[in-house]
């Protein structure tokens, strides 16, 4: 099966959280209300030197995700 990189997701039992996941390398669900991520990968010491360059630049296509998938149902 193939999967979008993104996908947005919600939970009736934490109904002010926003969740995107992230289905790539590495992936990860992020909290748009609080902003925390869960990685749902382990990480060794090269991944985690690569990964802090990188982190910023996921987050914000999460979050780049998430506003236009709110634009596009306010169409």
């Amino acid at each position: 099966m193939e999967l979008p990189k993104f996908i947005l997701g919600d939970n009736t039992d934490f109904p002010d959280a926003i969740y995107i996941i992230h289905t790539d390398f590495p992936r990860f669900i992020l909290n748009l209300e609080n902003d925390d991520v869960e990685w749902l990968e382990e990480f060794d010491d090269h991944d985690e030197k690569e990964l802090e360059s990188e982190v910023e630049n996921l987050i914000q296509q999460a979050t780049d995700f998430y506003d236009r998938e709110i634009a596009r149902y306010n169409e």
